[in-house]
């Protein structure tokens, strides 16, 4: 199933030139993983509190593909790759219409309180299929 985000490039996000910073997809991207997460029912605050277990981004490969400009309207679309014990793997495009500008493949870990790596909740993992 695909998430959908959508966003708007405000000045802020932008270079002299008035091109998306490309660190600021980065940015986008996680609102995006963020808000996908809520969709699902999790609450990640809840999740820490309850199971000591957070997630965290363990690698991300990144094309940049196309400039965003400012007011440009943005999708990112999330659609989970690949759900293991501990790990996720999420394929992100950010797009303008139907144009990809963006895209990322995410490899997000859970980790418990002391930083180590920690088996995902069977519940959250079924959701996340």
């Amino acid at each position: 199933m695909t998430h959908r985000f959508q966003l708007r490039v405000y000045y802020e996000d932008t270079d002299l030139a008035g091109i998306v910073y490309y660190a600021n997809y980065l940015k986008f991207i996680e609102r995006a993983r963020s808000e996908w997460v809520r969709s699902l029912g999790i609450d990640q605050r809840a999740m820490k509190e309850d199971t000591g277990i957070v997630f965290a981004v363990r690698r991300i490969e990144a094309d940049y593909l196309a400039p965003a400009q400012f007011d440009d309207e943005l999708e990112v679309t999330t659609v989970t790759e690949m759900v293991t014990g501990a790990r996720i793997v999420l394929k992100q495009e950010v797009l303008r219409e139907a144009e990809p500008l963006f895209s990322a493949l995410v490899t997000v870990v859970a980790l418990n309180e002391t930083g180590h790596p920690a088996r995902l909740p069977a519940n959250i993992r079924l959701l996340m299929h």
